[in-house]
């Protein structure tokens, strides 16, 4: 069984993490196919898992909601459909969660870009907003591929918790930076930590998820306090490495603190302005 300490990331694999947030725990986009088994991601496209995801969803602790980013097969996969509680709450795209619904998952909430869905228990606010995002920002998002939900998730303390910064922290999903991502920075200047979904998958000469290059430019966007590279290894169709972006981020010397994290592995999330003995 998984049991991470508050306030902390604790990575999967691919874009499948365990968020701890004070008295909430959130799932985002179950992926628990095991290494060598293939995914069918749309269109007649399937690509075989590089790794090992580092849980299965019999670890899981008791969890208060899955946050999908989109409905694709590396997102939300044969294992979650057949595994995870039809109770469960899932929150998601209108389009994603239609499909579930009809998948036999009676908690569906439906978010459209920026509205927002809250969890509250013993005085704690978890806020989630689903924010822009494009899969690949060409006219393929109407036409062939599942529309993509970016999120913000907001962490209130309850009042008596010794602190009341606010955790304030964003979730990529499978996106292209474009013109529309531009309002995200508008709305929440002070994003404490970005998860970006990396990867560079290129289909027909089509960028369907960032590469170093486009993740780099995300950040000089957004200007996140500190910034957690996912889903850059795990399948076969991912051709841009971490280690690519790493190097962009350092050639920019673009400030925003990069993280990486081993599957399995759990990191403190916090505030960028906690004091040093809350880090």
């Amino acid at each position: 069984m998984l049991d991470p300490g508050p306030d902390t990331l604790t990575f999967i694999g691919n874009a499948t993490a365990l968020l701890r947030l004070g008295p909430f725990t959130v799932l985002t986009d179950p992926n628990f196919l095991h290494r060598g088994q293939w995914v069918h991601i749309g269109h007649g496209l399937h690509t075989r898992r590089r790794t090992e995801p580092a849980a299965q969803p019999a670890d899981l602790p008791g969890l208060d909601a899955v946050l999908l980013s989109h409905l694709h097969g590396d997102h939300f996969d044969r294992v979650a459909r057949r595994e995870l509680s039809r109770d469960l709450p899932i929150v998601t795209t209108p389009h994603a969660a239609r499909a579930l619904g009809r998948a036999g998952f009676r908690d569906t909430r439906d978010l459209r870009t920026w509205h927002h869905h809250t969890l509250t228990r013993d005085g704690a606010g978890l806020t989630v907003t689903a924010v822009p995002a494009r899969h690949s920002g060409t006219v393929l998002d109407h036409l062939l591929l599942p529309p993509v939900m970016g999120s913000v998730l907001e962490y209130r303390p309850a009042p008596d918790a010794g602190r009341d910064e606010t955790l304030r922290l964003y979730l990529s999903g499978d996106t292209m930076p474009h013109r529309t991502l531009r309002p995200i920075h508008e709305r929440f200047p002070d994003l404490d930590v970005a998860v970006l979904h990396l990867g560079g998958t290129r289909v027909l000469g089509l960028w369907l998820s960032m590469n170093d290059r486009h993740g780099a430019d995300l950040l000089q966007l957004l200007r996140p306090g500190a910034v957690v590279p996912v889903h850059h290894d795990d399948y076969g169709l991912f051709t841009s490495p971490l280690s690519n972006f790493l190097v962009e981020v350092a050639a920019r010397g673009l400030p925003s603190r990069v993280r990486p994290v081993l599957r399995g592995e759990s990191i403190p999330l916090r505030p960028a302005g906690a004091a040093p003995g809350q880090e």
